[in-house]
C-alpha cells in the first residue's frame, strides 16, 4: 500500500447538469503515476483526461458514478446485434497513440457537429492530442475504415485487467451506423479476446441524458459507497 497525495480543484459549472457546482480531487504531478498505479486507482473510482487522474469530490452531489463492465458475462441486446450486423464490413487497426493529422481532423469534424457550442470544438493540436493520450498509460488509437475511408477512431486504455473507454469520435455521415455502440461492443469483444475481466465506462449519471447510454451494456457495475454494486 503506497499513500498518493491528492489536491482540490476550484469548483466550477458542473459538465453534466446545470446549475450545479462540480469539483474534482486530482493526483498530485509531483506523483510518478505509472499504468500499474492507473489499474489500481480506476477501480477505485478514479479517471484520467490526459496525464491528470482524478475523481469527483462535490460536496453536495454525489451522481457520478463509475461504471465497469463484467466483459465475459456480457451479452448483446437484439439492438446491439443489428449494430454489430451493419458494421461487419468496417476494417480496423490498433496503432498506437501518436499524433497523427487523419485523426486530428476528424475530431474537429466531430466536435463541430456534436458539441459545436462545446470548449473543444476549435482545440488545437496540443490540446487535442495532450487531451486524449499521456505519458505514462498505455493507450491505443484504434481506428475503424468504411473502405478507403476513416469512419471513426475509439481511444482505449490499455490496463493489467481491463480496457478503459477514454473517448470515441466518427465522421457525421456515417452517424447511421452507431459507431458510438459499435465502438463499445468491439472493445468488449477485444477485452476478451486479450483475457480481460473489465471494460471501464466512465461515469455514469442517472439525470444526464447523454451518459444513460452506459446501462445498454449489462451487466454494469458502479461503484457506490466503496462497492461495485449492479446497476440495472
Amino acid at each position: 500500500m503506497i499513500s498518493i497525495p491528492l489536491y482540490l480543484d476550484k469548483p466550477h459549472d458542473c459538465s453534466y447538469l446545470d446549475k450545479r457546482n462540480a469539483q474534482f480531487a486530482y493526483i498530485h504531478p509531483d506523483f510518478s503515476i505509472n499504468s500499474a498505479h492507473y489499474s489500481q486507482l480506476i477501480s477505485q473510482g478514479f479517471r484520467r483526461s490526459g496525464n491528470h487522474v482524478y475523481q469527483p469530490y462535490c460536496s453536495h452531489c454525489s451522481q457520478c458514478i463509475p461504471t465497469r463492465l463484467a466483459v465475459h458475462d456480457f451479452c448483446p441486446s437484439r439492438q446491439q446485434r443489428r449494430t454489430l450486423k451493419k458494421n461487419c464490413d468496417l476494417a480496423v487497426k490498433i496503432k498506437p497513440a501518436s499524433f497523427e493529422q487523419a485523426h486530428f481532423e476528424l475530431y474537429q469534424r466531430y466536435q463541430q457537429s456534436r458539441h459545436a457550442d462545446g470548449e473543444m470544438a476549435n482545440t488545437s493540436k496540443e490540446n487535442y492530442i495532450n487531451f486524449l493520450s499521456s505519458d505514462w498509460c498505455n493507450s491505443l488509437f484504434v481506428e475503424f475504415h468504411c473502405g478507403n475511408e476513416l469512419a471513426g477512431v475509439a481511444v482505449v486504455d490499455l490496463l493489467e485487467n481491463a480496457l478503459s473507454a477514454v473517448y470515441t469520435f466518427f465522421d457525421a455521415k456515417y452517424s447511421t451506423r452507431s459507431l458510438g455502440v459499435f465502438a463499445v461492443l468491439w472493445q468488449i469483444e477485444h477485452a476478451k479476446s486479450l483475457g480481460l475481466d473489465w471494460l471501464y465506462l466512465g461515469y455514469w449519471v442517472a439525470d444526464c441524458q447523454k451518459m444513460s447510454y452506459k446501462t445498454n451494456y449489462q451487466p454494469l457495475q458502479g461503484l457506490v459507497d466503496n462497492h461495485w454494486r449492479p446497476i440495472p
